[in-house]
């Protein structure tokens, strides 16, 4: 993987795994030490945080500010939809931002349905202003991250994940905006790939099961070679039983 994809995918398992806390929180739920340091937001904010989540001005929304482990101001912006009337009035998370290196500036942005799953998010990996990183959820799960590895705006890598694993990867190699590398996986492991020679949008060349081949060999070299320690193991033995065979006759014959 590229360097930019790699931060992309780290910094996403980090938010994924919680390592930022409150971020990882279900929608309407919030530990007691976030809780503790949480401050409701005024609608104006006193610098430009590059805030991507849609709350000024409006009255449907409500937002809170936590700081998060490492920070030592707020760093985290969650952003509620105040949804129903009365009693029946509740908070949904639809937004939520972060500022992963503190420095002032939201890198980090994740939008969520009403029903507070999450739908997308993109993020500055590399903290140079400009996103870098689109992430898509379906059900709840990752189901495409695409990455800019060129810093042009576009992306020129995209990963596409079934039921969590890795399924298939497409590349811009030559940075046109078409991808002319596809690899495909099984169960999170590279099987082929197909490469676009005269980038005209279709495979020239499948460099087909190359390393399931070589898995393939490999695996058959060690079954020829536990086959041989078997029948070498069980020579040893009949050779053993055969010498034991002819000492009892000698010793019948005596």
């Amino acid at each position: 993987m590229k360097p930019a994809a790699d931060r992309a995918v780290a910094l996403l398992a980090l938010l994924s795994a919680g390592g930022l806390g409150a971020w990882a929180c279900s929608a309407g739920q919030r530990p007691p030490e976030a809780a503790e340091e949480e401050q409701t937001r005024p609608v104006s904010l006193p610098v430009d945080d590059h805030s991507r989540c849609d709350y000024r001005g409006r009255a449907d929304r409500d937002v809170t500010e936590t700081a998060g482990p490492g920070s030592l101001t707020p760093n985290i912006r969650r952003v509620y939809a105040l949804l129903g009337d009365g009693e029946e009035r509740k908070r949904v998370l639809v937004c939520r931002e972060v500022d992963t290196n503190f420095d002032g500036i939201k890198d980090v942005v994740r939008t969520y349905n009403e029903r507070g799953e999450p739908l997308n998010e993109v993020a500055d990996s590399n903290f140079d202003g400009k996103i870098d990183t689109w992430v898509t959820f379906g059900r709840g799960r990752v189901a495409k991250v695409e990455v800019d590895t060129t810093r042009n705006g576009k992306p020129d890598e995209a990963r596409f994940y079934v039921g969590g694993k890795l399924s298939r990867v497409q590349l811009d190699v030559n940075d046109d905006g078409r991808p002319d590398v596809w690899e495909i996986y099984d169960e999170g492991r590279l099987q082929r790939r197909g490469v676009d020679l005269d980038h005209d949008g279709h495979v020239d060349r499948w460099d087909r099961d190359e390393i399931a081949l070589r898995e393939l060999a490999e695996r058959e070299r060690k079954e020829e070679e536990e086959a041989r320690k078997k029948e070498e193991a069980q020579r040893r033995k009949d050779a053993d039983a055969g010498a034991t065979d002819a000492r009892a006759s000698t010793r019948k014959s005596e």
